[in-house]
């Protein structure tokens, strides 16, 4: 029996599926904390978290069984134990797992009892139930490790504290939401208060596809005090320093980092999504429309501030109906990213497209089927650049705009990853102000303003038609953003929103464009998770849906 530990929280980016460079890089961070007594990993670190279906293939739970006996084998030279997270199939069950790995072998094994089904998670259908059990022995002490889910309700750590737990290590892979690191520590709290245990919650940061992960791990006390924080979003190791007292096990304190504020993080999450999505699948960086206004103008930042501006690549595109403004805050941006700006007019294509579709279209007006047209000229032409030269087209329309399908399908909605696909417009503003203002931590982008102050104040347009300004279709942002929070993310009725005061025409027109929309969403690109409601993971509505609330 030992009183005193050293436990290092490896808050690692994990890829999913690539087992044997996950395996690798537990081994670097085991080399970083030689010392140490244990190394703790998140929650299934070994595939990536989430694996989605991939973890139902037997090939991955089979690679994965033999990275997790290399990582035991490793152990045997009397360095820092591991406790790392895998599938794990065991009697024809497949289990969410975490296993200790000391001495040369798998000493014991934590399988998580609590499985998500909300939201983006869908562990029941890829993963059995464990039954509950007890803590871990570890060099004479009681660890009990609950399994990210396990301490959102009392039942798993209950049972670890009554079967004799001194001390909880939760490994997690809990994804970035606004407000989310609020929610994290009152179960934390919760969890500890009840217990009477300390805890160390250690999540994982990174992008996977509409997930990000901002880390944010900590450490608790059995007074429910801070004794460690780790940065958001930054791979770590942070060493801890744990001493058994008079009254339990207590973790001696250390750096306590600062948390993002609002909306730093979520810049910060739209950054880390698009540069590991980006690099993972290898594309050699961005191509995208840069027309002059707010929204790809924030994009352009976000992606050179991922990327660098070497590998992003801004195209105008205008038409007979662009502004001197936009050309000017086009090339305004792209010089104060520092990326390349080239520009390809549209009109010969239009005149081309009028010209084949006249004989069809005799007899009728102009309407909104030109202004589509324009929309997917651009969507051609860029995807010709992406074609040619490999660059992953980086779709630009915010959550306001695809909420009411205020985007053409194969047009302005094309591309291969949206950074505003979960961001209202009114928030696409007021991350604008924020980064004219200051430069994100990760960024590697300029100081200093990245865009003209006229993009982020003039009137908003698609500039598809003479004098055209969004709020010619749709209500005010202000006014649209209220309703759809509403809508979307709290589910309420129209007549709940009507209730709060605003006008029953307007809510009942929104909500039937916010329906009929659903089948443009279907066919959108994948776009970072910002807030608890985001389009395809989070809300799953059917297409064809005749139910209305107004």
């Amino acid at each position: 029996m030992t009183d005193r530990l050293t436990i290092a929280l490896a808050q690692l980016n994990a890829s999913v599926g690539d087992v044997a460079g996950n395996a690798d890089a537990i081994l670097q961070a085991r080399a970083a904390a030689a010392g140490a007594d244990l190394l703790l990993t998140p929650e299934l670190s070994i595939v990536g978290y989430p694996p989605e279906d991939l973890v139902l293939k037997p090939a991955l739970v089979a690679a994965a069984r033999v990275q997790v006996e290399r990582l035991a084998a490793a152990t045997a030279d009397g360095g820092p134990a591991l406790l790392v997270g895998a599938p794990w199939a065991e009697d024809g069950k497949l289990f969410n797992a975490m296993l200790l790995l000391d001495g040369g072998r798998i000493a014991g094994i934590a399988r998580k009892h609590d499985l998500p089904n909300y939201g983006t998670f869908d562990e029941k259908r890829l993963f059995a139930s464990a039954s509950l059990q007890g803590p871990m022995m570890f060099r004479g002490v009681r660890i009990g490790v609950p399994i990210c889910e396990d301490i959102w309700f009392p039942d798993v750590c209950e049972c670890l504290a009554e079967t004799g737990a001194e001390l909880l290590l939760a490994p997690n892979g809990s994804p970035f939401e606004v407000t989310k690191g609020d929610r994290r520590l009152s179960v934390a709290v919760a969890r500890v208060s009840e217990t009477g245990l300390p805890m160390a919650f250690l999540n994982r940061v990174g992008g996977q596809d509409e997930l990000v992960f901002d880390g944010a791990s900590f450490v608790l006390n059995a007074d429910r005090t801070f004794a460690h924080r780790l940065p958001d979003w930054d791979e770590t190791i942070r060493i801890t320093q744990w001493q058994r007292g008079a009254n339990g096990w207590a973790c001696t304190p250390g750096e306590i980092s600062p948390p993002d504020a609002d909306p730093a993080d979520i810049y910060h999450a739209m950054l880390v999504g698009l540069r590991d999505y980006v690099n993972r699948n290898r594309f050699p960086g961005v191509v995208l429309g840069l027309s002059g206004g707010i929204d790809s103008a924030l994009s352009a930042a976000v992606a050179v501030d991922a990327l660098g501006a070497d590998r992003v690549w801004c195209v105008m595109l205008p038409s007979p109906y662009t502004s001197r403004d936009s050309l000017e805050d086009a090339a305004g941006c792209a010089a104060m990213l520092g990326c390349r700006l080239d520009t390809v007019r549209i009109e010969p294509a239009m005149q081309a497209f009028d010209a084949m579709l006249q004989p069809l279209f005799a007899g009728r007006d102009a309407d909104l089927t030109e202004e589509n047209i324009q929309s997917r000229i651009r969507a051609v032409t860029l995807m010709a650049l992406s074609n040619k030269f490999g660059h992953m087209l980086l779709t630009t329309g915010n959550k306001s705009e695809m909420s009411v399908g205020y985007a053409t399908i194969y047009g302005d909605m094309a591309g291969g990853y949206s950074v505003l696909k979960d961001v209202y417009k009114t928030t696409v503003f007021r991350v604008s102000e924020w980064r004219n203002a200051h430069r994100p931590r990760l960024g590697l982008g300029p100081d200093g303003p990245v865009m003209p102050v006229r993009v982020i104040t003039k009137p908003p347009t698609a500039e598809l038609r003479d004098n055209q300004r969004d709020d010619d279709s749709l209500p005010p942002y202000p006014l649209l953003d209220a309703i759809l929070h509403g809508l979307v993310e709290l589910e309420q009725s129209a007549a709940d929103l009507v209730a709060q005061g605003l006008d029953a025409a307007t809510v009942a027109r929104i909500e039937r464009l916010l329906y009929i929309a659903e089948y443009k969403r279907r066919q959108a690109p994948p776009g970072v998770k910002i807030g608890g409601r985001n389009f395809g993971r989070d809300r799953r509505y059917p297409i064809s849906n005749a139910f209305r609330t107004a």
